[in-house]
């Protein structure tokens, strides 16, 4: 859908990388490597977004690194347009909120990290109905387009699996008490 909106594939991928998560911040030479761009393609863009007001930069020694503005005025909108363009929020309504007694849902990996791979990893927390789940997923799947590696945990499986599933950089998608971010 970003794609027919906008014409530049490496501001569709920044954006996705900033808008999705907005703790995100990288500098230009990861982002290029990341997305397999050369870094003049990177470095236009990002000027363009800066320009824009959309990313924020600060200077840590000599490397420019840049995060989403989160006070510019646009920003729920594109970080909503970006989670709908993924599909986020149809996997959320569709899926998490009718398969038991969840606690709570974080993506994990290329999403988490504002890449679309195609690939989405989701981790749920608490007591899972696995069959439905399984047929929940298999619907979501057609609908978003992509593919959706689910991981359920209990509540104190969730402590010792931190650091392996990074999930200081995971986006928490759903909690019990309705909250998404």
């Amino acid at each position: 859908m970003l794609d027919s909106l906008i014409t530049s594939k490496t501001r569709i991928k920044l954006l996705c990388k900033f808008f999705l998560n907005p703790e995100a911040r990288s500098y230009l030479r990861e982002l290029s490597d990341e997305f397999g761009e050369s870094t003049n393609a990177v470095r236009v863009e990002l000027n363009r977004l800066e320009k824009a007001g959309l990313l924020a930069s600060e200077t840590e020694g000599r490397t420019k690194v840049f995060s989403a503005n989160t006070q510019h005025t646009l920003f729920p909108e594109i970080h909503n347009l970006v989670r709908k363009t993924l599909g986020i929020d149809q996997l959320v309504e569709r899926v998490l909120s009718r398969i038991g007694n969840l606690h709570m849902a974080f993506i994990t990996g290329d999403y988490a990290r504002g890449v679309d791979s195609g690939i989405l990893d989701l981790v749920l927390v608490g007591d899972i109905d696995w069959n439905y789940l399984q047929r929940l997923v298999s619907t979501a799947e057609e609908i978003l387009k992509r593919k959706i590696r689910i991981l359920v945990l209990r509540a104190d499986e969730v402590e010792h699996m931190k650091d392996s599933l990074c999930l200081d950089k995971a986006l928490v998608v759903w909690t019990a008490n309705g909250a998404e971010s």
